[in-house]
């Protein structure tokens, strides 16, 4: 038998809330949807408070059987925030983290707001070494549905942290090396020059802005990835992957 076949079910319209950034603040939780993000999170022992699927599925689920309840199509769509519903819609609890004065290979993304990328820059960072992410100022909650799914199951895979302004970067640690990502400066390094066998901070800002200025002259070096003159830009996670891959290959 179903456990829970209404969209008005009590459970059900709170788990929802969980779409919204504000309930997922308020309450430390947040959404997964799929296999992989789910099989991930348990891996990674997230505690998972449920896992909503439908019946035939259930054994999929297995190594979470106790957490499962069952629903049908109604319900998952009700909890899904894409417009295919997931398989699987599971509620974790939020992992916290803290500055690791230890780590030499961190990079910090400032007033980041686009999910698609912030997924990816997760997945590059995890695939080429980098040992921490820091998101600073006004950036797109880690949490966010999309980066959750944009992250490949690689969103426990590096410790993510938040912190509010540079200068509170500055309070964390002085024994590392600042390095921004820069356009059109012209005290540049380019990146297959840069020593990145010391311990450093990459510093990376919204593709619309890049890093501020308080960012910026913080920084011992400057960078940019050349590219050819006949394209403007390339995509924020594109330039972060280049340089996660640059940085992992020299270390």
């Amino acid at each position: 038998m179903t456990d829970i076949t209404s969209t008005t079910n009590r459970q059900i319209i709170e788990s929802a809330k969980l779409h919204q950034k504000k309930y997922r603040n308020q309450s430390g939780l947040f959404l997964l949807e799929g296999y992989k993000p789910i099989e991930e999170a348990f891996h990674a022992n997230v505690e998972m408070l449920v896992v909503y699927t439908k019946e035939e599925l259930k054994t999929k689920y297995d190594f979470c059987k106790e957490k499962i309840k069952t629903v049908n199509d109604a319900v998952l769509k009700k909890l899904s925030t894409t417009d295919s519903p997931a398989e699987a819609v599971a509620i974790g609890v939020q992992k916290k983290y803290t500055f690791d004065k230890n780590l030499s290979k961190i990079a910090l993304l400032e007033n980041i707001k686009d999910a698609g990328n912030l997924g990816t820059i997760i997945r590059s960072a995890a695939a080429f070494g980098i040992e921490e992410l820091i998101l600073c100022g006004d950036c797109i909650d880690m949490y966010n549905p999309k980066v959750v799914r944009s992250a490949a199951g690689n969103l426990f895979k590096i410790p993510i942290l938040n912190i509010e302004s540079i200068e509170e970067l500055k309070e964390m640690t002085d024994r590392m090396t600042y390095i921004a990502t820069v356009v059109n400066h012209p005290d540049v390094v380019s990146p297959d020059k840069l020593d990145f066998s010391k311990p450093f901070v990459l510093m990376l800002g919204s593709e619309a802005d890049g890093l501020t200025q308080k960012a910026i002259n913080i920084s011992d070096i400057k960078t940019t990835i050349e590219i050819s003159n006949k394209v403007e830009s390339l995509n924020l996670s594109i330039a972060a992957s280049v340089l996660f891959y640059i940085a992992g290959k020299r270390t």
